[in-house]
């Protein structure tokens, strides 16, 4: 799946930028709901802190943009996750949008990171589709037919204008769901990438005040030793 996003991130972004895929080394093979997404945030840090030399900014590749706060009080290279992405996206493409995700269970996680982002107005509905992230990845598990399923429901029951993928395994169905259904269909990995090049194009840095000032330095204790701050 990381490959698949890298893939997609390179064909979208202008000569001379490269992408540098990560997968975290250990931790939650895929990120359903609260639990996972707990325990996804520290391997994602270590495998950010762990890089070899700098770089100019960081796409979060899960839906739940895990961990997207703790990396920018991290480091003052911009860092975006996809599900602000994609809803930033679609907000200036129609009136109206819905969310298109795998299991029931992250529904709630969803609909609290859009309330927090500030598009609960805009959001219709966030719709399972109930396929196991890990499903996106098996072209027999029917995925693609439920997704498209879900993605006319979207349109004829909430009248949604924009649909939004709400899973970074769907990163390569947006060209083609968009000229099947005729409406932009948005996914967050490449609309990270294009995002984040514009902000490191502009020259523009995590703001290091308050919110996301370096965290202070402290001994924390057992197996998360460490992550201390220094």
């Amino acid at each position: 799946m990381t490959d698949r996003m890298a893939s997609a991130a390179c064909q979208v972004v202008g000569d001379g930028v490269e992408i540098v895929p990560l997968t975290s080394p250990y931790g939650p093979p895929s990120i359903e709901g609260f639990y996972d997404e707990a325990f996804a945030v520290p391997p994602m840090i270590e495998a950010v802190r762990d890089l070899d030399g700098p770089v100019d900014g960081i796409v979060v590749g899960c839906f739940d943009d895990t961990g997207v706060h703790a990396l920018r009080a991290m480091t003052d290279a911009p860092v975006i996750g996809i599900c602000q992405a994609a809803l930033q996206t679609a907000s200036v493409l129609g009136n109206g949008l819905s969310v298109v995700t795998t299991l029931d269970r992250s529904v709630p996680a969803l609909e609290k990171i859009i309330q927090d982002y500030g598009f609960e107005r805009q959001c219709r509905r966030v719709r399972a589709t109930d396929v196991p992230v890990l499903d996106l990845e098996d072209p027999k598990s029917g995925a693609r037919s439920a997704i498209e399923r879900e993605i006319g429901r979207a349109l004829e029951d909430d009248r949604a204008e924009v649909v939004v993928l709400g899973c970074a395994g769907m990163v390569d169905l947006s060209v083609e769901l968009s000229r099947t259904f005729g409406v932009p269909v948005v996914e967050g990995v490449t609309a990270a990438v294009k995002i984040l090049e514009g902000m490191v194009t502009l020259g523009l840095k995590t703001s290091p005040r308050r919110g996301y000032a370096a965290p202070r330095p402290k001994t924390y204790g057992g197996i998360f030793s460490g992550f201390s701050p220094k």
